[in-house]
């Protein structure tokens, strides 16, 4: 969506699709971090609600030993229910036609797409891959990752908890995953976890999972058994995947999760796809906006772009999570972030962007 506002802005016809109408909830962490303040707000693309500020890191390990820790740069809690409807608003003002039909398949041909929904098929010169972790059009088009089965599924609720304190993001670890929580608008709490689909699978539902392994961490326990659940049901995805992705892919250029997912223990995953729709609107605005489009070099430097903002905080992310989810190694996280500080704001430092 921030694509679409500012390519429409820029005169070009933008058609976007998205199955489901918004406003809809999504599984996601729901923390950005405020590298992506200034330029929402330079732009008007900063939700106009009292979305929650967050300064403070908190760690527990699998057994609940904490450490606590500022956020230099820090960020805003904000549900995607929320943002989404937002931005949506903001793309139709824009002149961005959005349109209600799944995505079935599409191809490219002489130097244009076929795009096929589940209700007609359209044309376009230029497309952007914004279809999240794992979509049908990965499997279409063949890509590396959608191969290999992934161990992880994740879970999100909405809850009212008055016993955490809004400035500040957790993340509690349980036995093969890790549950994040902070505030988002209107006193409401998201709490969302990454966890193993064997635990899942051995435990057979996911409120016997969170019974029989997440409250073994006396942190998730209590907010397990005394928290008020706004949700009917909790919001679930399979085959979460961590595995490199490639930016541009049969000449699309890939956005946000399609291009790359950081692990959600790094909070950053809007903040890369809100940059991620920026860069790509940039490139496009710079190689199409005369008429003639130089394809090849479009490709090129989005991937190069890409790659330079965002390969190396993806690699950093997979590598501190080999520390959350066992007892013993989420210990020693939560003792580098109690004894060893300034490893603990190198390692923090290299999973986030710089202001832009």
């Amino acid at each position: 969506m921030v694509a679409s506002i500012l390519l429409s802005r820029k005169g070009f016809q933008i058609k976007l699709f998205e199955r489901k109408k918004y406003p809809f909830h999504r599984v996601c962490g729901e923390y950005i971090s405020n590298e992506v303040r200034p330029f929402l707000k330079e732009n008007g693309l900063f939700p106009d609600i009292a979305t929650a500020d967050i300064s403070k890191f908190q760690l527990t390990s699998v057994n609940g030993k904490t450490a606590h820790m500022p956020l230099d740069l820090g960020g805003f809690g904000v549900s995607r229910y929320a943002l989404d409807h937002f931005l949506a608003g903001e793309a139709l003002d824009s002149g961005v036609d959005i349109i209600h039909e799944k995505v079935t398949d599409l191809s490219f041909q002489k130097d244009d797409f076929e795009i096929r929904t589940d209700k007609g098929e359209y044309e376009a010169g230029i497309v952007m891959g914004a279809f999240g972790k794992r979509s049908v059009l990965d499997k279409s088009l063949d890509r590396g990752f959608i191969k290999k089965r992934s161990p992880y599924v994740g879970v999100k609720y909405h809850i009212k908890y008055d016993q955490h304190e809004p400035s500040t993001v957790a993340l509690h670890n349980f036995k093969g995953g890790y549950c994040g929580i902070n505030k988002v608008e209107n006193d409401v709490y998201n709490l969302c976890y990454l966890g193993e689909r064997k635990n899942l699978k051995d435990s057979g539902t996911i409120e016997k999972l969170e019974e029989n392994v997440l409250a073994q961490n006396p942190f998730l326990e209590k907010i397990f058994s005394t928290a008020t659940f706004l949700f009917d049901k909790p919001e679930v995805i399979n085959e979460i995947s961590f595995e490199t992705k490639a930016p541009v892919e049969n000449h699309i250029l890939m956005c946000g999760d399609a291009a790359g997912m950081i692990t959600p223990l790094c909070g950053n995953g809007m903040a890369i796809a809100i940059h991620s729709g920026k860069i790509a609107a940039e490139i496009v605005i710079k190689h199409a906006s005369k008429g003639a489009l130089n394809r090849v070099a479009m490709e090129k430097e989005y991937a190069h772009r890409w790659n330079v903002m965002f390969k190396n905080r993806l690699r950093t992310g997979r590598q501190i999570q080999k520390l959350f989810g066992a007892p013993w190694l989420s210990n020693t996280a939560v003792a580098i972030c109690n004894n060893l500080k300034p490893m603990a704001n190198y390692l923090m430092s290299k999973t986030h962007g710089q202001v832009f």
